[in-house]
């Protein structure tokens, strides 16, 4: 498989070609300057900001967050789901603006099962995100999104994640004087499930959608008088971490609770539901 192709199809195109190298920005972390590099004759890749590169199978597991036997799976799964993989001699799609075309309720069955295996409850999914269906490169796909204060959505599925413009933070303003700050969507998912059943939580909630919009959440953040940081344990979460703990006493870190997990998430999926309910209070 063409690692060019399968990253067209994941929504990114090269910043600038030259020769064989084809540069991006990092689809693994945020950035301004393009750092990826993608060798197309040797259809191998290597991202400078992190220092790590290899072939297209290691590429998609730190993408999907899965294992190799988990990706592989997916070359045999139903594509109505994620875009079809391309020859490398086939014409790269040019569109690449993502059309929404309904949202409702979450009823597919894959994505069903996508929530199990993310240890999200059904119910908790349908009050937060929905079922939306889009266009991109001609062809329709579905998968759970996440809605942000513009509009636009956070788009995952059991094979990619993707998002629509415009991207935006998401916020939920309760009027507290607390407020709670997730990196992704599925971490915020993850705290509203290990808090299920409890007594209303008196708290704000943020969605970053991505690290890049730390500043423009900062004005929601510190009118708080205390903001919660949950964010991921890799090295650009916890840079993001340690900036913002620079700017106020108002910021704590709370992600010791899963230090040895990548998110909330991870740490969710790992632990068993035995624990789940004991360590309810550490949130």
């Amino acid at each position: 498989m063409d690692m060019v192709s399968y990253l067209s199809r994941l929504g990114y195109e090269p910043s600038k070609v030259r020769g064989i190298d084809y540069w991006y920005l990092s689809p693994l972390r945020d950035e301004k300057t393009p750092s990826f590099k993608v060798n197309r004759k040797l259809n191998r890749w290597y991202d400078h900001g992190i220092g790590k590169g290899g072939n297209l199978i290691g590429f998609a597991i730190l993408y999907n967050n899965c294992t190799v036997g988990e990706f592989l799976k997916t070359l045999d799964a139903n594509l109505s789901l994620h875009q079809p993989f391309f020859h490398p001699s086939a014409p790269l799609p040019t569109e690449k603006k993502i059309t929404i075309l309904k949202e409702g309720p979450i009823r597919s069955y894959p994505l069903l099962i996508y929530l199990k295996q993310r240890h999200i409850p059904f119910a908790i999914a349908n009050q937060y995100c929905r079922e939306v269906h889009y266009m991109l490169n001609g062809k329709i796909y579905y998968g759970i999104g996440f809605k942000n204060n513009s509009g636009g959505y956070e788009i995952r599925n059991p094979y990619f994640k993707t998002s629509s413009s415009p991207k935006d933070i998401t916020t939920f303003n309760n009027g507290a004087k607390e407020v709670i700050v997730f990196e992704g969507f599925m971490d915020f998912l993850s705290f509203m499930a290990v808090q299920q059943n409890q007594e209303q939580i008196q708290n704000d909630f943020l969605v970053l959608n991505s690290v890049s919009f730390l500043e423009k959440a900062r004005p929601f953040m510190e009118q708080h008088e205390v903001i919660n940081l949950y964010l991921d344990r890799d090295k650009t979460g916890q840079n993001c971490t340690r900036y913002a703990l620079s700017l106020s006493e108002k910021y704590k870190d709370r992600s010791n609770l899963y230090q040895h997990y990548n998110d909330l998430n991870d740490w969710l999926v790992n632990i068993g539901k035995a624990q789940k309910k004991s360590l309810r209070h550490r949130l």
